[in-house]
């Protein structure tokens, strides 16, 4: 099995995970992809990809990609067929985050909120985010509660309904301020 590919030390610097390989599709090397972009098919406007096989990083090269069904499904240059695209199965697809465009204020990337502390109106401190959810009405903070949580609370879910529950988003010190009562 041949793959056209660069192996690098590690993933771009500032490397963010926009997705991940699927199961073999058919006979001759394609994929399912799973994307996590909120339009699915954009995950092809950002290039090159990174993936981690063997321990090593590689840059892949898409020969082409297309709808089928209800799933997406892509060739990679130099898989030609189902057993090599099988060891690609579960690898995470990772890209240069730089390459992403500029938001408008008030909007903000899941990957910016991860790792913020989020405090309410009256000064509790409710935890760290360390994962957001989708709900199809609102993204959710998946905040886990501070080791000596008052209430008692392990993990939190707080749905990100900006000035109806989030006050204010500061990036710069890593905060996000909830009006949320933490006994929730």
């Amino acid at each position: 099995m041949s793959i056209t590919r660069k192996t690098t030390a590690q993933p771009p610097m500032n490397s963010l995970v926009l997705g991940k390989m699927g199961a073999a599709y058919g006979i001759r090397g394609w994929l399912k992809v799973f994307s996590s972009t909120e339009d699915a098919e954009r995950i092809f406007d950002y290039q090159p990809w990174f993936i981690q096989r063997a321990g090593q990083w590689q840059q892949i090269e898409l020969e082409g990609w297309k709808n089928h069904n209800q799933d997406m499904i892509i060739k990679v240059k130099g898989i030609d067929d189902r057993d090599a695209a099988a060891q690609l199965t579960n690898c995470e697809i990772l890209v240069d985050s730089t390459q992403l465009p500029t938001l408008e204020e008030g909007d903000y990337y899941w990957k910016d909120l991860i790792g913020c502390q989020v405090v309410n109106v009256d000064g509790y401190g409710m935890g760290k985010v360390i994962d957001m959810m989708e709900t199809g009405s609102n993204d959710v903070l998946v905040v886990k509660a501070n080791l000596k949580d008052a209430f008692g609370a392990k993990e939190r879910l707080i749905p990100f309904l900006y000035e109806q529950v989030i006050r204010k988003v500061d990036l710069a010190t890593g905060t996000i301020e909830v009006d949320w009562d933490p006994g929730f």
